[in-house]
């Protein structure tokens, strides 16, 4: 941790300088003109990861997974009535693709490998929320001038994700060195060939409904790097960002406004875990203020309460001033370090491969794999949750596996076992992970998700508008082939046709 530390500190004074030093008039600045300045990527990607590792993080997707619920007005993502979406994300891969650069004037190409893991995990994430993106002509108005990107194809997107994250495994093996500038695993090649793999069978398992696709050989490429590389081992190995107090690098819900009066829990949640007799409620509500008048013990399930998503939020405020609804717990508002966030863990992985296992792609124990992937969700909670470790602790997770509605085995079928996986994956999701649980209800339909009658599903965000404004031609044909000219959030995109 004191590593990380210094390491992050170290990397934000570097870019402040830089930032300071890029603000001076030419003039000012005496330098050879025989010889290029150049940067060391290693000061690029601290701010890389530092902004990967929180791009997607947020109280937005909590709204979409019905685990938040507003009060004080309606909330357009709580009602599934989103409209145009952001490319942001494409200013912070210029920064991944200067790295690049600078990495390839020195040579540095273990730089190289982590940009290109960096892009693949922009890109898929792009891809899912849009369809057809700017892919392999984005990112070159510097070097080619191209300042209008073609968008490409999906298919083709995640066939481009999946070789970078290929190559950057091959480039990680052939420069097994420690190199400078990672907040994450202090610059260990191993931990990030283990990151990567387990992304991979991320990305893999998303395109589950292209299983049968003979081009792109889903299952088999699965089931070969499961059996032949190296993945996540524990939680240990968890590609996680701690955060450390102190001014602009403590966690990002730190002292938010935003969990104000009007925010608390959403029922759709707090029942799943009431459900479940899942203690990891204690360590992400609070009690309702009935509960704490009344004396209950914070590990009694009934005094935790909801608001229904879909009730009219005048009627679910109410039901807040009469104090018969939890709030987030305080702990993430409080607490400067919280928790670390996790752009990939060991929990996750494990999933993945319960999953994989249960769809027939690789031969495993399911249950065995689905019970790790517990274990290191409460082993988080036990490890991050300051003082509410107790409720979390190992003979706790014991006595909820025994729970019929949670052992594997007590699932019947394939699409029993599916629900109960991604019941899972959703209960550990909480600040976590982003929209992927929404992801995985869009191809799996688990869990499902509280939606008043007249509500239609959302697919996708719309293009931005600066789109329009600035790439017209382009982002009007991809509308044109992708939805017959209608721009809009109900229309599937090519991974869930």
């Amino acid at each position: 941790m004191k590593i990380i530390q210094h390491i992050l500190s170290t990397g934000i004074a570097i870019l402040s300088i830089l930032l300071v030093s890029s603000c001076q008039k030419l003039t000012e600045i005496n330098e050879n003109p025989n010889e290029a300045s150049t940067t060391h990527p290693q000061a690029l990607l601290t701010k890389v990861e530092w902004e990967a590792f929180r791009t997607w993080h947020g109280t937005t997707p909590l709204y979409i997974l019905k685990m938040i619920v507003q009060t004080d007005g309606e909330n357009a993502n709580q009602l599934y009535n989103w409209q145009r979406g952001s490319f942001e994300q494409y200013q912070q891969l210029r920064n991944v693709t200067k790295m690049m650069e600078e990495a390839e004037k020195i040579n540095e190409t273990s730089y190289i490998a982590l940009g290109k893991f960096f892009r693949a995990y922009y890109f898929y994430n792009l891809t899912l929320f849009f369809g057809d993106i700017p892919y392999s002509e984005a990112l070159q108005g510097e070097s080619s001038g191209i300042y209008q990107p073609r968008y490409d194809s999906q298919e083709d997107v995640f066939k481009g994700i999946l070789s970078e994250l290929e190559e950057a495994v091959s480039i990680l093996n052939d420069n097994p060195n420690l190199f400078q500038g990672d907040i994450i695993y202090g610059g260990n090649p191993e931990k990030w060939i283990r990151l990567i793999n387990s992304f991979r069978l991320k990305v893999f398992m998303t395109l589950s409904q292209k299983a049968e696709n003979s081009t792109l050989n889903i299952r088999q490429q699965f089931a070969q790097l499961y059996a032949s590389a190296p993945l996540l081992e524990s939680t240990a190995d968890d590609g996680q960002l701690h955060f450390v107090d102190q001014q602009d690098v403590r966690y990002p819900e730190f002292n938010s406004s935003g969990y104000g009066s009007g925010m608390y829990m959403d029922s759709t949640f707090i029942r799943r875990l009431q459900d479940h007799q899942d203690p990891r409620l204690f360590v992400i509500a609070t009690q309702t203020r009935l509960g704490k008048e009344a004396g209950a013990a914070l590990d009694d399930f009934s005094s935790y309460e909801g608001g229904d998503p879909i009730a009219p939020y005048a009627q679910v405020n109410d039901k807040a001033v009469a104090g018969r609804l939890s709030k987030v717990h305080d702990r993430y508002t409080d607490d400067p370090t919280c928790e670390p966030l996790v752009l990939m863990g060991y929990a996750e992985q494990q999933f993945l491969l319960a999953e994989a296992t249960v769809r027939g792609w690789i031969d495993g124990n399911a249950k065995e794999m689905y019970t790790e992937g517990i274990k290191a969700s409460f082993a988080f909670y036990a490890a991050y949750a300051k003082n509410l470790g107790s409720f979390v602790s190992e003979d706790k997770v014991a006595t909820y596996l025994t729970q019929t509605n949670v052992d594997l085995d007590a699932a019947v079928s394939t699409e029993a076992k599916l629900e109960r996986i991604m019941m899972q994956k959703y209960l550990r999701s909480f600040h976590q992970g982003g929209y992927s649980s929404y992801f995985d209800h869009l191809r799996t339909g688990y869990p499902t998700l509280r939606k008043a009658a007249n509500v239609k599903v959302a697919y996708r965000w719309m293009y931005p508008q600066a789109e329009y404004n600035q790439n017209t031609q382009h982002v009007g044909d991809a509308i044109q082939r992708q939805f017959n000219g209608n721009d809009n959030i109900h229309s599937k995109t090519w991974w869930l046709d």
